[in-house]
């Protein structure tokens, strides 16, 4: 008799252990889904701060092109006199400007920076629209330049062996914000003269009918963001006595 009355006490303890472990499993299946619950608000928050900070690094980014263009797009103005003019190259219309502004007196010297090595000097002189003696007596001759920081590391070996004060920079319009940023870099302490170049599109004031002009545009946008920030922190280390103004040894600029 013992043996059979033993027997519902053993299913009542196996019903017990199979009630803890459904409740175990519930347990485990709420925590599942509060921990997915709260997983999901996290990446839904996170997905919502990155489109916000992507929405106003985006606006800051419009804000500054529409800044660039119309900085580009402005008309120069009178140029006063410099010590020196420093034309880069790229587009024939900035070597002829830059022999107009030597010829007229703007300054006493003009270096052609970035020049092809192939190119000899009667055809710059061509393209500059000056006279063999103010050529062979005032032009000096930039070969080693593959890109605007090469420019300004030939203009600042210029201005040193010349001990100038101030340059003309004669370049492209949309070309000058970088030009100048990379200029400033290397001569922090020489006064930049802009002298920008226009196409007729730029001076008709409608270069946003241009495809290939809006292209150019944001090309050398995105190329002047990074040059500005090295300009910014050549300027803060300066500030803080952690760089000097010289900079790199660049080499000398040939004679004509």
């Amino acid at each position: 008799m013992a043996p059979a009355q033993a027997l519902p006490i053993a299913r009542c303890r196996g019903s017990g252990i199979a009630i803890r472990l459904e409740g175990a499993r519930a347990r485990s299946g709420l925590d599942a889904i509060v921990l997915l619950a709260a997983w999901t608000r996290f990446m839904r928050d996170w997905i919502r701060v990155v489109l916000v900070v992507g929405g106003a690094v985006s606006a800051i980014l419009a804000a500054g092109f529409v800044l660039f263009a119309a900085v580009v797009a402005q008309a120069p103005g009178p140029v006063e006199r410099a010590d020196g003019i420093i034309a880069l190259t790229g587009v024939q219309q900035r070597i002829e400007e830059a022999g107009r502004l030597l010829r007229e007196g703007k300054a006493g010297r003009l270096l052609i920076s970035g020049v092809n090595r192939h190119t000899g000097k009667d055809e710059l002189r061509r393209l500059a629209g000056i006279d063999k003696g103010l050529f062979d007596c005032c032009v000096d001759i930039g070969y080693d330049a593959q890109d605007t920081a090469g420019n300004a590391e030939e203009a600042r070996a210029w201005v040193a062996e010349r001990s100038f004060g101030s340059l003309i920079v004669v370049t492209s319009n949309y070309h000058m914000p970088r030009s100048l940023a990379e200029l400033g870099r290397e001569l922090p302490d020489t006064r930049l003269i802009a002298y920008p170049v226009a196409a007729k599109q730029w001076r008709a004031g409608s270069w946003w009918r241009f495809a290939s002009i809006g292209r150019t545009l944001a090309s050398e946008y995105l190329k002047f963001l990074p040059a500005a920030g090295r300009l910014w922190l050549s300027r803060v280390l300066r500030a803080f006595g952690l760089a000097s103004a010289a900079g790199v040894p660049a080499k000398p600029v040939s004679r004509n």
